[in-house]
């Protein structure tokens, strides 16, 4: 959420802003309700200092002896009026508030102006990309004639869109998982948390899945609980409505969790395989820090996003999205793209993004200065990595020409031997 004092003392300025990101705004209107919440406030405000005022009166003519009737009458009806006032505000607070939550973030100042993903910046990259001098297999291909993925059962369970990993294929996500975890918890400084899979609207209201998007979530209907999509829902709910010390932070949590998506807009897109699946794991990577320090963390979260890939022996590369290729809640973000060989594409296995305040005033996240004052935090998050199309990578990236894997010197401690056969065994 933006701060309402930016909205109101230049709306101009956050119209052009979110414009930039495809929101056509709704700014005037938040201005309106605003200036009609101002005005109701000083009303009841007036009203009820007239009713104290006159209360008093009508104290002081009781004990004289003096009739107050006609002075008690008018305060009646003053209280009918303020209770009308009231039900009024409270409505007006409560069209505010909701539009409020629809307004995206603002880009920040070094963001790339663009419209979409093909006016995305690129920063950097890691290793050439790998050549073969055998034909290439994809990893569904890979999958099936090892007998570790096995997408029609997994149809057969739950619907297109859900993966079931057997065997060698289980140990190896397993793996990875574990794997990252252990990189970021043991040699980055992130504190490990394993949170509930299921949250409530408002912790989804807080990172700003709901309300806009809530057509991409699955949801209980009895509870009103939502499947999350990203661990960054419940993580970054672990400080709503708490106030930090500066003295605590940066505060900096890894988290694994499945993760699940409607992925409501697919239609049209590749869906084959890992490419766009409903349920993945994924290891989160989540910050709470001093606004002054947040943008340096935002390149601590990418580098240590990247160190997973570098391990795992993958080429892949850094890019700065543009503003039009931004989320609602981000303000700046790096996604991070691994090189597929089978698939002869780039695929995305992190995005690292600070939010500023956007989140945590939303969730009421505060922190109070060395000097006593109260200010929001500003949260960042970052993948560190999904698993699911890592895997992609993993697989067609390390192949050789007899059909097998070669799992990287980094995972075999882990996975307990260096190749994955034909047999499976």
């Amino acid at each position: 959420m933006l701060d309402l004092k930016i909205i109101r003392e230049n709306p101009a300025f956050v119209t052009e802003s979110i414009a930039l990101k495809g929101d056509d705004g709704g700014i005037e209107q938040i201005v309106e309700y605003d200036g009609n919440r101002r005005r109701l406030l000083e009303e009841v405000e007036s009203l009820r200092s007239l009713r104290n005022r006159v209360s008093e009166e009508i104290s002081v003519s009781k004990k004289s002896g003096e009739d107050a009737e006609e002075k008690i009458s008018e305060m009646r009806e003053v209280s009918q009026k303020i209770k009308a006032v009231e039900h009024t505000l409270r409505e007006t607070e409560s069209q505010l508030n909701e539009q409020m939550l629809r307004i995206p973030n603002i880009p920040h100042e070094s963001v790339p102006k663009g419209k979409e993903a093909s006016d995305n910046k690129f920063v950097r990259d890691w290793m050439d990309k790998p050549e073969y001098d055998f034909d290439l297999k994809d990893h569904l291909e890979l999958g099936e004639s090892l007998g570790i993925l096995d997408f029609k059962r997994a149809s057969k369970l739950s619907g297109s869109g859900f993966p079931l990993y057997m065997g060698d294929g289980a140990k190896l996500e397993r793996s990875l998982i574990n794997f990252m975890l252990d990189l970021q918890t043991t040699e980055n400084g992130y504190k490990e948390v394993f949170p509930p899979f299921l949250v409530s609207r408002e912790s989804a209201l807080t990172t700003g899945q709901l309300p806009k998007f809530e057509e991409d979530m699955y949801k209980t209907s009895l509870e009103d609980l939502f499947l999350i999509p990203t661990a960054e829902v419940p993580v970054t709910n672990i400080h709503r409505d708490e106030i930090l010390s500066s003295e605590e932070l940066p505060i900096s949590y890894a988290a694994y969790s499945a993760c699940f998506r409607r992925e409501a807009g697919s239609y049209g897109k590749d869906t084959r395989g890992f490419l766009r699946v409903h349920q993945f794991n994924k290891v989160e990577l989540v910050k709470f820090c001093e606004p002054e320090s947040s943008y340096d963390e935002l390149e601590k979260i990418v580098s240590d996003a990247e160190e997973i890939l570098k391990r795992l022996e993958l080429h892949y590369r850094v890019v700065e999205l543009s503003t039009g290729d931004l989320s609602f809640a981000a303000a700046k973000c790096y996604d991070i793209e691994v090189w597929a060989p089978g698939e002869e594409k780039y695929l995305e296995v992190s995005s690292c993004s600070n939010f500023e305040a956007f989140q945590a005033r939303r969730g009421n996240i505060r922190y109070r200065k060395s000097d006593g004052k109260i200010d929001f935090v500003h949260t960042l998050n970052g993948s560190g990595l999904a698993t699911s199309r890592l895997m992609v990578a993993l697989l067609e990236t390390h192949q050789t020409d007899e059909g097998t894997i070669q799992i990287p010197e980094a995972l075999t401690t882990y996975f307990g031997k260096s190749i994955i056969k034909n047999d499976g065994g």
